[in-house]
């Protein structure tokens, strides 16, 4: 299956708790941290609700 890698580029200090738990199951702690999922609509949604801190690495 396609993946795709997450990096956090932004903090998630001053951010919402619901942010904090999407990045939490995104598995991105840490900022400049990048993960690799699998590309499919869940992941896409955790990635929607939180655009503002983190961007998709070719």
């Amino acid at each position: 299956m396609a993946t795709i890698k997450v990096k956090q580029v932004r903090s998630r200090i001053g951010c919402p708790k619901v942010q904090r738990r999407t990045l939490d199951t995104l598995g991105l702690r840490k900022m400049n941290q990048v993960v690799e999922l699998e590309d499919n609509e869940s992941v896409r949604g955790l990635i929607r609700q939180v655009h503002h801190l983190v961007t998709i690495v070719e």
